[in-house]
């Protein structure tokens, strides 16, 4: 049966990559995005299905899930995508507000719990369910911590300390579900040429998409709880 996947703000960028590289490998990849036009124009380009979802809304989530289980029944593949950078000008943290990190954290954290819970009773359905946290190397405290690192000057305290919520996230979901079908994991995407950091970046988006892609169709073998990146894996 072909597996059916939803990619969180997949009308651009690392996420419009994801469902393209799914595609190619015979996933039905439902392209989620809160814009419908332009989440719509994107879907048509891919010959996708389209799906309207705002992360940072529980009844838009829920109505997403609602769709996809009266149009296909049952979700293999979730790849918690959507996320945004927040003001990257305040470089130290003395210089973040308290709203700055909530505005973040409402896309980056709130928004993948509002998501995977919505969408965990289709995944439960799935024989192999997967759950893809796109997270970031800005979200590992070992690499903060050495200042030898090459993003120890990466000090985007919004940014950075929502990563880190995420894989905290991602590992709680994986031992909750450790007993099922379901594997959950972090893939650090790298720097990557997107609007998020007006296209500064080395990657490209297709190399970015490419671990979240091996993540979202790991065989029964695979890791869960892990967080990883295309050469292997990321110290958390």
């Amino acid at each position: 049966m072909t597996k059916i996947a939803l990619i969180t703000g997949a009308n651009k960028g690392i996420g419009y990559e994801i469902a393209r590289l799914l595609a190619e490998q015979g996933v039905t990849a439902i392209v989620g995005a809160r814009d419908e036009e332009r989440g719509r124009a994107a879907a048509e380009r891919l010959g996708l299905p389209y799906v309207r979802i705002d992360v940072t809304d529980e009844d838009s989530a829920a109505a997403a899930a609602k769709w996809i289980e009266q149009k296909f029944g049952t979700l293999d593949i979730l790849v918690n995508n959507a996320g945004i950078a927040g003001d990257l000008s305040q470089v130290q943290p003395s210089a973040a507000s308290a709203r700055a990190l909530r505005d973040v954290y409402e896309t980056n954290v709130f928004g993948v719990v509002t998501v995977t819970n919505a969408m965990l009773p289709l995944l439960r359905t799935s024989p192999a369910g997967r759950i893809v946290n796109m997270s970031s190397e800005l979200g590992s405290l070992t690499m903060a911590a050495d200042p030898a690192s090459p993003f120890a000057d990466a000090t985007f305290l919004a940014y950075n300390s929502s990563k880190s919520a995420l894989n905290m996230i991602t590992v709680l979901y994986a031992r909750e579900l450790k007993d099922t079908p379901i594997k959950v994991n972090a893939a650090n995407p790298g720097y990557c040429a997107t609007d998020l950091n007006g296209h500064s970046g080395f990657r490209t988006a297709e190399q970015g998409a490419a671990i979240a892609v091996r993540l979202a169709t790991l065989d029964e073998n695979g890791p869960t709880a892990s967080y990883q990146q295309e050469a292997g894996v990321v110290p958390w």
